[in-house]
């Protein structure tokens, strides 16, 4: 059965800097899209990023979020640095088997994570 678990969400003030991991098990993720979305509350889920043979990044976070894998260890990382308070949300990570091109569409994914909560403070 394969289980995403994500970890590493915080409070942290403007400006700071959080890592957020997510270990994936019940196969093998080296060939999977790999990627994160997050929701604020009273919105609707959005996509952060996606790996997979690229990176991917939402307008709103490129040049301060980066994310990584170690696909030895199947996990994938999200270094987030010069946080906003706009970036406070939910976190999840998501899988999807193989390539997907509709990286951005958060219905396109197999497997969820049960989210980390993130909270930029001013």
């Amino acid at each position: 059965q394969v289980q995403l678990v994500e970890s590493g969400g915080g409070l942290v003030q403007v400006g700071g800097s959080l890592r957020l991991s997510c270990a994936a098990s019940g196969g093998s993720f080296s060939s999977a899209t790999m990627a994160w979305f997050r929701q604020a509350p009273g919105k609707e889920r959005e996509f952060v990023t996606a790996s997979m043979s690229n990176t991917y990044y939402a307008t709103s976070v490129k040049g301060r979020f980066t994310i990584s894998r170690d696909n030895a260890k199947n996990t994938v990382y999200l270094q987030m640095n010069s946080l906003k308070p706009e970036d406070t949300a939910v976190y999840y990570c998501a899988a999807s088997r193989g390539r997907n091109y509709a990286y951005a569409t958060s219905g396109t994914y197999d497997y969820w994570g049960q989210g980390t909560q993130v909270t930029v403070s001013s």
